[in-house]
């Protein structure tokens, strides 16, 4: 026999149970109370749009995509109706935060019954329930009743009975207009940021062709006497060798055994590589030097490099190339640099087109052409793309901090707007409880 849901004695949170304290003319409710029952609407017609949990931009909470289905393919979740105003909350993995304000323009979609909608009632504001719904007291608290092992997830009762911070309606609309023009100027900012983050790759790639199309130090070879540019191939200048096979492990018994999925960014965190048993002979075969280059020869990192700058004792793995200098007139730095120029990138994607795995091999990275100018001038090229690179990697860190710092921001802005922290409370105002009584 199935169990009877416990009614709520009262429409208030008994003062022990109240998460925190609030202005005196607020009050503490619960969900069941300032929410409208969810409504069943079935498609009907020859087609419909629907809102799945996959439509939810997670990142900027709204609904991006809602799918166009005909009646007749209409998934039997496809039941929850929706009206202008609402904010629609997954069921399914809360944490993610799959959460959107349902505006006018979508509200003719059906949604899926992986969401709980959220409708207000007359006393609770719209935008203030969406600013709610968002906030990580709402997010962080109802993942603590999710159940189940492949898809986590909470019920409907576990919104309807959990407690709600509930303002006078004046002041709640004060506090929408507060949280929105803070986020405004916040979003600005990081729109900002972002850009910064974003053209990285684009100003490297402008820089690096023009370091390899000789226009980076053309006034320095005004000013210096030196020998004309010319074309090769690193087969010319390099030896390459494929990497040793074996299997990797966490247990110290070895040197370091690098992989392609060790490499990330052009960075290697050498206290995250995992070790390998090798014999003597073959450690000193596969035993990398400051200077040699690893080359990613397959997979979807196909041509990725890393310069070996590290004083390690450590060796490579088969699925990389290592190319060591062979001529004294390349530079192993401008070489790596070259590597990440649209010239190398263009030439290797020549290589894997039509592969249906992508791949390079020794023999096709011999092939690879590049410019050589003097060695002076290798150098003055690898000066200049340290200091340029070095500022625009300071950008782009202090553009991702600023990111994170907004993000943060944010966070503490309904922290502390659903704690009456905003200082637009006016105690004056009629106790919000009075509201819940009355539709009661």
């Amino acid at each position: 026999m199935a169990k009877k849901k416990r009614a709520l004695a009262s429409p208030f949170v008994p003062v022990e149970e109240q998460p925190y304290k609030i202005p005196d003319n607020w009050c503490w409710t619960y969900g069941s109370m300032v929410l409208e029952a969810m409504e069943t609407q079935k498609p009907i017609g020859d087609a419909f749009d629907y809102i799945d949990i996959d439509a939810i931009d997670n990142q900027k909470q709204m609904v991006n995509n809602p799918k166009r289905l005909s009646v007749s393919e209409a998934p039997s979740r496809a039941s929850r109706k929706l009206h202008a105003g609402d904010t629609v909350f997954s069921l399914v993995r809360p944490y993610l935060k799959n959460i959107a304000y349902i505006d006018d323009s979508l509200a003719h979609c059906i949604a899926s019954t992986g969401f709980f909608v959220c409708t207000p009632k007359e006393f609770l504001n719209s935008r203030y329930l969406y600013q709610l719904m968002v906030s990580s007291y709402m997010v962080d608290g109802l993942n603590q009743y999710m159940k189940g092992d492949n898809s986590p997830s909470i019920r409907k009762d576990d919104i309807e009975r959990f407690p709600f911070p509930l303002p006078p309606l004046s002041e709640q609309q004060r506090i929408v207009d507060r949280i929105e023009s803070l986020f405004a100027k916040l979003d600005e900012a990081k729109e900002k940021a972002q850009a910064v983050v974003d053209g990285f790759e684009l100003r490297k790639s402008a820089i690096l062709h023009k370091a390899f199309s000789g226009e980076l130090t053309e006034r320095w070879r005004k000013e210096h006497s030196t020998d004309q540019w010319f074309t090769s191939t690193l087969g010319q200048y390099t030896n390459s060798q494929y990497g040793y096979t074996e299997s990797a492990t966490q247990e110290p018994i070895g040197p370091k055994f690098l992989r392609i999925t060790d490499i990330q960014d052009g960075t290697v965190d050498w206290d995250k590589v995992p070790y390998c048993n090798i014999s003597e002979d073959d450690l000193e075969k596969y035993l990398i030097r400051s200077g040699d280059i690893v080359i990613a020869r397959t997979g979807a990192t196909t041509g990725k490099s890393y310069l070996i700058a590290d004083d390690i004792k450590a060796v490579f793995a088969s699925y990389l190339i290592r190319l060591t200098m062979k001529q004294t007139g390349l530079i192993a730095t401008y070489l790596y640099y070259f590597m990440q120029s649209p010239s190398y990138w263009h030439q290797i994607t020549e290589f894997s087109a039509g592969i249906a795995q992508p791949g390079v091999n020794a023999k096709k990275l011999k092939r690879v052409e590049l410019p050589i100018p003097p060695v002076e001038e290798q150098r003055e090229i690898v000066f200049i793309l340290d200091k340029l690179f070095r500022k625009e990697q300071q950008a782009q860190s202090a553009a991702k901090a600023v990111l994170s710092q907004i993000d943060t921001m944010k966070k503490a802005i309904l922290a502390r707007a659903f704690r009456g922290g905003l200082g637009t409370n006016d105690p004056a105002e009629e106790w919000a409880g009075a509201l819940v009584k009355a539709v009661l």
